[in-house]
């Protein structure tokens, strides 16, 4: 095995035993970039001084006590990295280099980690394939004629490539989840406030949450320990104590209720995903959980909720971005035209069709029948799931409809890339935890290689530790994480 395919467990374990350095599993890393990415399309921006001296830094301290301790990763262009160029992947930020972090890099710090760079999206986080980049597509390492996911599609093809050894991504509607069941890897959503935002470009702020891309569950647990946890910058993080998430990943699930909601077995599932997430769901009945069948039945308002919603939070977060504060200005003649023309330039199709349904939707006359009618479902659809929590301790559930597919087969059609989100955005109204994870292949109506099936396992506020322990049970017990696309 070379030193880029290795685990985030595995590297930790070897730096400790001194089979290899930092520096080493780092030149891997860029080697494997070198190699695949102009296929791939994963990066933006490279950091490979400042990496090479992270690595030089930890092997010299010599502490791998710390799990992520010289290990290499990469972050998604929309968490701001001091004295790197932070974009979103959008024109109107093309040249931005922040003057501080965000909570969940500096953490990353603390912890000698390396970052390799930072990774592609669908621009400010909006989509769900990375084709809505302001820069280039990303191509998803197991077909480059399909898509990764979005929006953290890069952050998984670059772990699915073993370029990196791990990523962050950020997950407003199903952006860690669906790119990693694209991509046949282990994506967290946490609960809200369970990780800071504070430094995260936002899409809609009572959304957005932040989680790790790996290659198992242990390395996604390992990654949570060292992020999670309260912050002064960020208002929505709770002092809830932060467990070791990694602690009881192998206690059994003997006994555990797992509930099945029907409404995430719906006409329009691809038939192939709906039996193999089936298949997995009984795998988990064989290792000693108790299978309950489940009901919610607002599932069907949820994507309308969701998308009048972020889009109305997307308009107010995003106008800031009016070529004077910051990022790309027209450098017009009057400061309306300034105003105007950068905006126009600047931003790409899918933030400007963002921004006017939200200013639609919060406009006198339609803001009561169209926003504050979704927050009040939105508060239904919480209430929904505190009332199935009481009954079992987790869900299981599809974590995208279909397999990846095609590069261009929705981008004519907002509605079906929308519609991509049917099965993780009632996660996000909710504000629950929820982790991918591949659980088998199948071949898709319209392809020749098999491509990978995520299921999603959906758990009760902040309770990220059961989520994970089940994940790691059904992960122990196949062998589908270890596949790897041949590039």
């Amino acid at each position: 095995m070379r030193l880029n395919e290795l685990t985030i467990k595995q590297a930790g374990d070897g730096l400790k035993k001194k089979e290899f350095s930092s520096v080493e599993i780092t030149k891997a890393c860029f080697e494997q970039i070198e190699k695949t990415d102009d296929k791939i399309k994963s990066f933006i921006t490279l950091t490979k001084d400042l990496a090479l001296k992270q690595a030089k830094e930890a092997d010299q301290a010599g502490d791998f006590s710390r799990p992520l301790a010289g290990v290499p990763a990469a972050i998604k262009d929309c968490f701001c990295t001091k004295g790197v160029k932070t974009t979103a992947a959008s024109k109107i930020l093309e040249n931005y280099v922040p003057p501080f972090s965000a909570t969940s890099v500096e953490k990353l710090e603390a912890n000698n980690y390396v970052m390799l760079g930072k990774v592609n999206l669908d621009e400010f986080t909006m989509g769900s394939s990375t084709e809505n980049s302001g820069f280039f597509p990303t191509k998803n390492p197991w077909d480059l004629s399909r898509v990764p996911g979005g929006s953290s599609g890069g952050s998984a093809a670059a772990v699915a490539a073993d370029q990196c050894l791990y990523a962050l991504g950020t997950d407003t509607g199903g952006s860690i989840r669906e790119p990693a069941s694209f991509c046949g890897l282990v994506g967290l959503k946490v609960t809200y406030g369970r990780v800071s935002r504070f430094g995260v470009l936002s899409y809609a702020s009572s959304f957005d949450t932040i989680g790790p891309i790996t290659k198992t569950v242990e390395d996604a647990a390992l990654v949570l320990n060292a992020i999670a946890g309260a912050d002064p910058k960020d208002s929505t993080t709770p002092p809830v104590a932060v467990p070791d998430y990694a602690a009881d990943l192998k206690k059994d699930i003997k006994g555990l209720k797992i509930g099945v909601p029907k409404e995430f077995f719906v006409a329009g599932i691809d038939k192939e995903v709906e039996k193999t997430i089936k298949t997995a769901i009984a795998k988990l009945a064989e290792l000693g959980a108790k299978i309950v069948d489940v009901s919610l039945p607002l599932t069907k308002y949820a994507i309308a909720t969701y998308y009048i919603l972020v889009k109305s939070e997307a308009s107010a977060n995003l106008a800031r971005y009016d070529g004077v504060r910051f990022g790309f200005s027209a450098r017009a003649e009057n400061l309306l035209e300034n105003y105007l023309q950068s905006r126009q330039t600047g931003f790409g199709q899918e933030v400007k069709r963002s921004i006017m349904m939200g200013t639609y939707t919060l406009s006198a006359g339609y803001y009561d029948a169209y926003y504050l009618k979704a927050a009040k479902v939105r508060t239904l659809i919480k209430q929904e799931y505190e009332k199935v929590f009481k009954k079992v301790d987790c869900l299981a559930a599809p974590a995208a409809p279909t397999m990846a597919f095609k590069l261009g087969e929705k981008m004519e059609d907002p509605l079906q890339m929308y519609l991509a989100d049917i099965f993780t955005g009632p996660i996000n109204i909710a504000g629950v935890p929820a982790i991918s994870l591949p659980c088998g292949f199948a071949l898709p109506q319209d392809g020749q290689i098999e491509m990978p099936v995520g299921l999603q396992l959906i758990g009760k506020h902040f309770d990220e530790a059961t989520i994970l322990r089940v994940a790691h049970n059904y992960e122990q017990a196949t062998d589908w994480h270890k596949r790897k696309p041949i590039l």
